[in-house]
């Protein structure tokens, strides 16, 4: 029996292990292992609307353990591959290290949140890479509303209603569209708040925002985002986050309790520097047209790669770099490619190469705003908005989360959103440590006679 081990369990691990789970029939043929952290796969387009509160949390999540019924699901990380030794080093939930042998290694680890050395930055911000980062932005911001109602026009008020998203991509203006959207629907509960008291600001490095589309349909969105009251900084970079003082390369100045960084993707560091399976100058996985790791003139055999993590050869002429764009579009049909692939591999059969010329690239802005862009055509709107809802709604996993979905926008649409904050799920044990007395309202997450509890949100993404 051949042992396949699949390091990450992210949309390529999981549609590659599902794929090998119903092309191999005989259990006895092949043994499955899939190593993550997390026991769920996270559909990421989603997140947005997590933040947002226009989906359940639970709802953007696919049970690995539910889906994956043959393949055994280890939680834990890989902290190394040594293909040399076929042994991965698996770091479990509790207890030493182990090595782990295997016959064929896929690597799937996903890439991390790019952050860069900002004083202040691990401590203040929050990323939006993973549910439960949604989560504490949202009940973040419905608790800043709940404190600002209670407080006087001032510095503390002006913090509270402050939200500062870094990263002028997908990730960051979507988070951002989502953010304002849900910001401007609260108001109508909190009759002691008006628009103006809102400073929501979008920080990006370069000179326009969402690269991945035209420049046209670019502007359209930083237009869209401005009329809505956003504020939109543009070739500016955040120097400092110190105590939640976020400063600029401009030089100007704001107190948020609210930082979201979203500034683009890194290499998985267990990838760039713990493996002996060849990386790119960036830290990636380096793998052929067909998901095998190497080059055209080297392969290294029993070894695959796919996903975020990998640098997989972009045939269709799509991408400038060369190199397929590392989204959820890519990494589902690599993933179910790859289980394919393998297949074919173990029965003496030639794997096929990985080709997909984009369909087009959608974005949510906020309820009933979008952005959408296919060759030439692009627009923003409701229109675009409807497509990226039917879409993400085809392409999440499972028939059962497709329902949940549905239901959830279809209660949306019937009674609004849900604006209830249950902040203290992040540090549940907050009220039993204070003993029943009111917390002090000013107690904001950079103070510091806050308890370390505070920090809970914080330490997810750092």
């Amino acid at each position: 029996m051949k042992r396949i081990v699949i390091v990450g369990g992210g949309y390529a691990g999981f549609y590659a292990a599902l794929g090998l789970e119903r092309t191999l029939k005989r259990s006895d043929e092949t043994e499955v292992i899939l190593i993550d952290p997390r026991p769920y796969m996270t559909y990421q387009p989603f997140l947005p609307e997590v933040l947002a509160g226009s989906i359940e949390a639970r709802h953007a999540l696919v049970s690995l353990r539910r889906n994956l019924r043959r393949t055994r699901v280890i939680s834990g990380s890989v902290v190394e591959i040594s293909h040399a030794e076929k042994t991965v080093i698996v770091r479990p939930y509790a207890g030493d290290d182990y090595a782990l042998s295997y016959d064929v290694v896929v690597v799937t680890a996903g890439a991390v949140t790019r952050i860069f050395p900002v004083a202040g930055l691990k401590q203040a911000a929050i990323g939006l890479k993973h549910v439960e980062e949604a989560i504490a932005i949202r009940n973040r911001l419905l608790a800043s509303f709940d404190r600002a109602a209670g407080l006087p026009a001032g510095r503390d008020r002006t913090r509270l209603l402050t939200v500062i998203v870094v990263g002028g991509g997908f990730t960051g203006v979507e988070g951002f569209g989502e953010l304002l959207s849900l910001a401007a629907c609260l108001l109508r509960y909190y009759p002691e708040l008006k628009l103006q008291d809102l400073d929501f600001r979008l920080v990006q490095a370069a000179n326009r925002i969402l690269p991945e589309v035209s420049e046209k349909t670019a502007a359209r969105v930083l237009k869209s985002l401005e009329r809505r009251g956003a504020h939109v900084h543009l070739n500016t970079r955040v120097v400092s986050a110190v105590n939640g003082r976020v400063v600029l390369s401009s030089g100007e100045q704001f107190e948020s309790n609210i930082i979201v960084w979203a500034a683009g993707n890194g290499a998985n560091p267990i990838i760039a520097k713990h493996t002996d399976l060849p990386v790119d100058s960036r830290g990636f996985l380096i793998v052929r047209a067909d998901l095998r790791a190497g080059t055209e003139d080297r392969l290294i055999k029993d070894a695959w790669g796919a996903g975020d993590d990998a640098s997989v050869p972009d045939l269709s002429g799509d991408s400038p770099t060369g190199r397929t764009v590392p989204n959820a579009q890519n990494a589902i049909r690599q993933g179910r490619l790859l289980g394919a692939n393998i297949v074919a591999s173990l029965r003496g059969k030639t794997p096929k190469q990985y080709l997909h010329r984009n369909l087009g690239i959608i974005a949510t802005l906020g309820m009933g705003s979008g952005a959408f862009q296919s060759g030439r055509i692009g627009f923003v709107g409701f229109f675009a908005w409807l497509i990226h809802r039917a879409y993400h709604l085809y392409a999440v996993s499972t028939w059962e989360r497709k329902f949940r979905v549905l239901a959830g926008w279809l209660v949306s649409a019937l009674f609004g959103r849900d604006i209830v904050s249950i902040e203290d799920a992040q540090r549940p044990t907050a009220a039993f440590v204070r003993g029943g007395m009111p917390q002090h309202h000013a107690t904001f997450i950079y103070d510091e006679s806050a308890t370390n509890e505070a920090a809970d949100p914080v330490s997810i993404a750092s």
